[in-house]
């Protein structure tokens, strides 16, 4: 059985945490520890899943017997723990970005190779089965080659203002959404990024002590030639009716394709939320036969995928998933190397080669 455990338990390691318990009841897995630095996060959580807790991730993965290991750590915190459990021969599993510095994710590679150790990038919007099938479309050219596109990501006001105030300082649309589609649209047209020209807006967030942009777009040419704009903001109000506005729109030689990737078609209006949207295709909530809260959508079966990757690597003893769909780490270099160069254009007002 496929041991594991997480560092960093917050809000996406909650749903970490959710899959690899889920998978436990079926036999799959086994969470055998988990880390934070928050003492009552840490606290909390172990009661939750029933597992023994550390404040020091290098103690757990020093103590602990695991495979593998999940990483959900703010963004610009992954790369030390990745090398720790890389050099202590653990199979990882990364939240997006990888790092938020070209170096560092090529060291972060060189590691995991140097040890034979797999490592997995959480770009989940790969696993969106609208998203799938758009990549089927276009690989099998029903419009014809790509020759520019738009995309969106924005997230409401009260992601960097209230989830994380503390370090969201540290980050930016650019890193905390942007890498998101960057990946999705390199993944589905099959092109890394050539070069790029980004404009950006520091006015809301700095105004409430937060020194970072509201909103970033970028112009990213590809290798293959397609050009496709990038808005990305977490200035939305806090009204809007979901936590985040999603969406894109890629135009070939003979057609296009339009996905809104928020609006999945149910609105409701409640007297204490006012209007919502929803998307059970994320992440939603049944119960199995057993009266367990059985959780599924495109959101869980990213997570999912690296306990189905390991079993597959502990049966076969290779390292290499070459399924279409797992996002490896030289994914997550092609999209840092996209996200440094669309940072050095709002630095320098120029177009910067990725």
């Amino acid at each position: 059985m496929i041991k594991l455990g997480v560092i960093g338990t917050g809000k996406f390691g909650t749903n970490i945490l959710n899959t690899f318990k889920q998978l436990e009841r079926e036999g799959r897995c086994k969470l055998v520890a988990i880390c934070d630095i928050n003492p009552e996060v840490l606290e909390k959580q172990t009661k939750t899943y029933n597992v023994p807790g550390y404040l020091d991730y290098k103690e757990m993965l020093e103590k602990e017997e695991m495979d593998g290991v999940a990483i959900a750590t703010p963004d610009p915190f992954h790369k030390e723990p990745v090398i720790y459990a890389a050099n202590l021969k653990k199979h990882i599993f990364v939240e997006k970005p990888m790092d938020i510095t070209v170096e560092g994710c090529e060291e972060m590679i060189n590691e995991c190779k140097k040890n034979g150790v797999f490592l997995q990038v959480d770009f989940h919007k790969r696993f969106d089965p609208f998203h799938q099938q758009i990549k089927k479309d276009i690989e099998k050219g029903k419009i014809g080659k790509v020759e520019y596109g738009y995309a969106h990501m924005e997230d409401k006001i009260v992601v960097p203002r209230d989830w994380f105030p503390n370090w969201a300082s540290k980050s930016s649309p650019v890193w905390f959404l942007g890498v998101h589609f960057f990946d999705l649209i390199r993944w589905i047209i099959g092109s890394n990024g050539k070069k790029v020209y980004a404009t950006g807006r520091k006015l809301k967030l700095k105004s409430l002590g937060i020194d970072t942009y509201d909103a970033v777009t970028a112009m990213v040419e590809f290798e293959n030639g397609a050009t496709v704009t990038f808005d990305v903001s977490w200035i939305l109000p806090e009204n809007f009716e979901a936590i985040v506005n999603q969406g894109f729109r890629l135009v070939g030689e003979e057609g296009m394709i339009e996905c809104d990737s928020q609006d999945r078609g149910t609105r409701v209006c409640y007297k204490e939320d006012g209007v919502m949207t929803y998307n059970p295709v994320f992440i939603s909530e049944s119960n199995d036969n057993y009266g367990n809260v059985k959780y599924s959508g495109y959101g869980i079966e990213s997570i999912a995928d690296f306990v189905y990757n390991l079993e597959y690597i502990k049966k076969t003893g290779k390292t290499e998933i070459n399924n279409g769909i797992t996002a490896t780490g030289i994914d997550g270099l092609e999209v840092t190397k996209i996200a440094v160069s669309v940072n050095k254009s709002l630095e320098s007002g120029k177009v910067e080669e990725i």
